[in-house]
């Protein structure tokens, strides 16, 4: 596969001092910067993924006229947790 270049990339002499100073052993700024991008990138689609879940969410409590409180939710989840917690100790057993 062909690689491609992005555009080049002006900052203050301080951002780029700042980033050379916690650039691990062996570690490149373009590695830096690369693995920077792929990580926003990440985390732009999964904060995307999760706003549209949200609003499906909506729409189908406001579709079914069913809403959870925040306590029901809290519950449910201490529930999961607690069945979690006793399958890990049957495990271990």
């Amino acid at each position: 596969m062909k690689t491609a270049s992005l555009p080049s990339l002006r900052v203050d002499p301080e951002l780029r001092a700042a980033a050379e100073s916690v650039l691990k052993e062996g570690e490149s700024l373009s590695s830096l910067i690369e693995d920077s991008l792929r990580r926003q990138i990440d985390y732009r689609k999964t904060q995307a993924e999760f706003i549209a879940r949200g609003l499906a969410g909506l729409a189908e409590a406001e579709r079914t006229g069913v809403y959870h409180t925040n306590a029901d939710v809290m519950e449910l989840i201490r529930k999961k947790l607690e069945k979690a917690k006793a399958r890990k100790a049957a495990q271990q057993k």
